[in-house]
C-alpha cells in the first residue's frame, strides 16, 4: 500500500515536470499562448501538490476533498491543453501524450474518491 502511494506520488510529480517542460517550450512571443500556458502550469503543478496533501490527510473526509481537488485541477489542466492545441495552434503532437496522462490521472482520482466514499465496486 505504501509502495503504491509512493509510486503515485512519483507519477504526479513526473506529470508536474512534464507540464513545466511543455510550458518552457511554448512560444514567448505570443501573449495568448503565454496566458494559457501559465494557467496550464498553475493547474498542472497543483495536481502533484494536492496529491501530496491528500497522502497526508488527517481524515477520510480530508482525503476525499483533496483527491477531488486533484481531479478538478487535472480536468482544468486538460482544458488548457485543449485550448493550446485547438485555439493557439500548438501542434497536437506536442500535447497529446500529456493530455492522455491527464485523462488517466482524472480517472484514477475519481476512482480514489469513489472508493474512499465507499462507493467502489465490491466484487
Amino acid at each position: 500500500m505504501i509502495e503504491k502511494k509512493n509510486e503515485f506520488r512519483q507519477r504526479t510529480k513526473a506529470f508536474a515536470g512534464r507540464v513545466i517542460r511543455l510550458y518552457c517550450t511554448l512560444p514567448r512571443s505570443r501573449d495568448e499562448v503565454q496566458v494559457v500556458g501559465r494557467q496550464m502550469l498553475r493547474s498542472g503543478t497543483s495536481v502533484a501538490a494536492n496529491y501530496r496533501e491528500a497522502s497526508r490527510a488527517r481524515s477520510k473526509a480530508d482525503f476525499i476533498s483533496k483527491v477531488e481537488t486533484c481531479a478538478q485541477e487535472a480536468d482544468e489542466t486538460q482544458l488548457w491543453l485543449e485550448l493550446l492545441r485547438d485555439d493557439c495552434c500548438i501542434k497536437a503532437a506536442e500535447v497529446s501524450s500529456l493530455w492522455k496522462e491527464t485523462d488517466e490521472l482524472i480517472a484514477i482520482f475519481v476512482t480514489m474518491a469513489r472508493n474512499a466514499k465507499g462507493g467502489g465496486d465490491k466484487s
